[in-house]
């Protein structure tokens, strides 16, 4: 199935349980309330089976049975900040990605992505994220346009080839010794917000440095860290810098969860992936992307789009 502005179909699979029931009812059970859009759907022929054929909602399902339909949007409040395109050439888009907006679709976030957004306003269906930025995170973020290409640039991400930037805004511990490089094991549970720290094995490393200090336009001061990963934990850098003592300013998870509403902006995590460096897997050309994104140490407004 092809994209529906910008949005990829979605392939459901059924499971052993739901076998025998109607397709209509398992939707309905996995969707709750989307009944009237389901039928909407097959009458106009978007729900369909591994074979490409239509599927009504009186369709008896069986296990392993794949189906692919669009899913219904949901409401999402609107990200009101410019994505600026920083590089475009014949195999890659270079975006300076805002804070609040998602890499790529999921969960309740769907237009409000990076990529829907980028594909919507390039008209291009084929573009992919090379990598991921968290949805609270800034900065300097790729996206490929030529599947046959994606794979080469996705590795440099997977391999740790790729040279990655961040800069931060955290407060100043006296006495921490820095530079440093921090070291530790993450891992995240599926479905819950927060990653963690275990012992075992090293799987996580960034290095840490204090680059200056600057005003926090409250009559005091914060840090300016420079952070460099050299591996790519969900949080990473995050939860690094909170287990130094010096949580990065706005950071609603990290070193306590706080409840945020949705479409606040004023208070963004100050973090920013402020660079991007590698060999080019195509041509063997140095690249280097750079964030024209300032942080500030107190409270915003957004940007126009």
């Amino acid at each position: 199935m092809p994209l529906r502005d910008g949005v990829d179909p979605t392939r459901l699979v059924i499971a052993e349980e739901e076998a025998g029931r109607t397709l209509g009812d398992v939707l309905e059970a996995r969707f709750p309330g989307t009944s009237e859009y389901v039928i909407r759907e097959s009458a106009n022929g978007c729900v369909l089976g591994s074979d490409g054929a239509p599927l009504a909602p009186s369709t008896p399902v069986t296990a392993r049975q794949a189906v692919w339909m669009y899913r219904e949007l949901p409401d999402e409040v609107d990200v009101p900040f410019a994505m600026p395109v920083l590089h475009a050439d014949e195999r890659i888009v270079v975006v300076d990605k805002p804070h609040f907006l998602a890499t790529m679709p999921r969960g309740a976030r769907v237009v409000q992505s990076a990529l829907v957004r980028l594909r919507r306003e390039l008209g291009e269906p084929l573009l992919s994220p090379a990598h991921r930025l968290d949805r609270l995170t800034a900065g300097v973020l790729l996206f490929t346009r030529d599947p046959a290409v994606r794979g080469a640039y996705q590795q440099l991400f997977a391999t740790g080839s790729a040279r990655k930037e961040y800069m931060a805004l955290a407060p100043i511990r006296p006495g921490l010794d820095l530079p440093v490089v921090v070291e530790s094991r993450i891992e995240k549970t599926a479905g819950i917000m927060r990653a963690y720290e275990v012992d075992g094995p090293v799987n996580a490393r960034s290095h840490v440095e204090l680059e200056a200090e600057v005003p926090d336009g409250r009559g005091g001061t914060v840090g300016r860290y420079r952070l460099r990963p050299e591996t790519g934990k969900t949080h990473q850098l995050r939860l690094h810098m909170s287990g130094l003592g010096v949580p990065i300013l706005g950071d609603p998870l990290y070193p306590e969860q706080r409840d945020v509403v949705d479409g606040d902006f004023t208070d963004p995590l100050r973090l920013l992936a402020r660079s991007l460096a590698f060999v080019d897997p195509i041509d063997g050309a140095e690249r280097e992307f750079v964030s024209d994104r300032v942080l500030s140490g107190y409270l915003v407004a957004p940007e126009p789009r």
